[in-house]
């Protein structure tokens, strides 16, 4: 139920482009449904990440064959997997195939760097009963948290970052460039997403909440890229009946094109992807189009190829963005659709893959997984699988870790939206902001 209220406008920076915020009523949002939702997520986020592992780093362009970098296409679907370019000629041990990996019932999904650091903030914002982390609690939860020693399951900006908090760096000099050269690698993208989910409807709090979370390990490009991210979780709650799921996405994507300042070259990513899918051209053809355009030509500023980085920056933020368009768009809300085509777009595919199969899995909630891919799964998750200090020897629940979502939720509402919560119907009264 939306109760309309009269407009009062405040402005914010961001990025050098303003954004105008403009209250627009209230809004009412079941707790009961959000709990089955953030079930959705983490369910939705492991199958994406764990059957984007698969073809993880398999296909990242090759500069010698520009007519088409030597992707997968379609037909790899179902086909045997190929070795990745750390995978000495091995092909992925999670499927042989090109297919969907799950865990059944009696099975317990491990954690990944797709997901361990946001089950982290979670666990953060809950233990410390707060709404928005500081520097010292960031640093000492990565502290605890994370492994010391190799194999930590940290890569490029996430590493570096944490190499400096342990020499006593706080965040966000973590992720200051004069500090950490990784800064406009993809590790913020994976890490934040979850912050859009604590902030329902309302964006503008979404990015307060998540400013340094971000800024731990990303500036600049990467930074405006997890803002978009972010600010696609926060309007996944927006919704309305009268659209099917795919105009929602389209809708939501092109109001977090807003957050990108239009001379980055994640706007011109954005752009272009979305004008290529609306040609009606095949999602590989989209694909190749960027990889040409990006990797081979550099254009629109993205010049990562010149800077003669390992796999020619597969980890790169920008790259990963504009292939996780492909899947978002032409995946038009169908969660196996998008899972797919996330897995056969190439460079870093479990990440894009778990982003979307977190944010649709959220959308259709639990009982909308099961019912896609007609089956059940495990509710079992071992965070310490990748990280380690945590209760019950790491072992935790969709369910347990849905309601902490839910409390965490709860205190932004209050301390940050300045709403209430409704015990008798058990709902969120969120006041509505919008930006034009």
């Amino acid at each position: 139920m939306i109760v309309l209220s009269s407009c009062n406008t405040e402005t914010k920076k961001q990025d050098k482009k303003e954004i105008t915020f403009i209250e627009e009523g209230e809004l009412r949002i079941s707790r009961d449904k959000y709990y089955n939702q953030l079930y959705g997520f983490w369910l939705g986020q492991c199958i994406a990440n764990w059957t984007g592992l698969v073809t993880e780093m398999d296909k990242i362009g090759n500069i010698g064959d520009i007519k088409t970098g030597n992707f997968y296409t379609r037909e790899d679907w179902g086909k045997p997997d190929q070795p990745s370019i750390w995978g000495e000629g091995i092909p992925s041990d999670l499927s042989p195939t090109i297919d969907f990996v799950f865990k059944n019932t009696d099975e317990i999904w491990g954690s990944d760097d797709d997901t361990d650091i946001e089950y982290m903030y979670q666990h953060l914002l809950y233990t410390n009963n707060t709404s928005i982390l500081s520097p010292q609690q960031i640093s000492d939860g990565w502290l605890k948290h994370i492994i010391h020693e190799e194999e930590n399951f940290l890569w490029v900006s996430n590493q570096k970052a944490f190499d400096l908090m342990k020499e006593g760096v706080l965040p966000p000099e973590t992720g200051n460039p004069n500090k950490n050269e990784h800064f406009e690698m993809i590790d913020a993208q994976l890490t934040t997403e979850i912050f859009g989910l604590f902030a329902p409807t309302r964006p503008d709090i979404a990015l307060k909440i998540a400013h340094l979370p971000i800024q731990t390990t990303a500036r600049e490009e990467s930074e405006h890229i997890s803002k978009f991210y972010v600010t696609m979780y926060s309007l996944a709650s927006k919704t309305s009946s009268n659209k099917t799921i795919s105009q929602q996405i389209y809708w939501m994507a092109n109001q977090a094109r807003e957050i990108l300042p239009d001379t980055s070259y994640a706007a011109h990513m954005f752009d272009y992807t979305q004008k290529l899918f609306e040609s009606g051209i095949p999602w590989e053809q989209t694909r190749d189009s960027i990889y040409y355009r990006y990797q081979v030509n550099q254009e629109d500023g993205y010049d990562i190829t010149s800077k003669n980085l390992y796999c020619n920056g597969c980890f790169a933020a920008g790259i990963n963005f504009a292939a996780s368009l492909v899947s978002l768009f032409y995946g038009e809300g169908d969660l196996k659709e998008t899972i797919k085509i996330g897995t056969l777009s190439g460079w870093d595919s479990d990440n894009p893959t778990a982003t979307w199969g977190g944010l649709i899995g959220f959308m259709i909630g639990k009982d909308g997984i099961e019912e896609a891919f007609g089956r059940k799964f495990s509710n079992q998750y071992n965070i310490h699988r990748t990280r380690q200090n945590f209760p019950n020897d790491g072992i935790d629940s969709f369910e347990n870790m849905a309601k902490k979502g839910l409390r965490v939720t709860d205190r932004i509402v209050k301390e940050e939206m300045g709403g209430t919560i409704d015990l008798e119907k058990n709902t969120w009264i969120i006041p509505l902001k919008h930006w034009k």
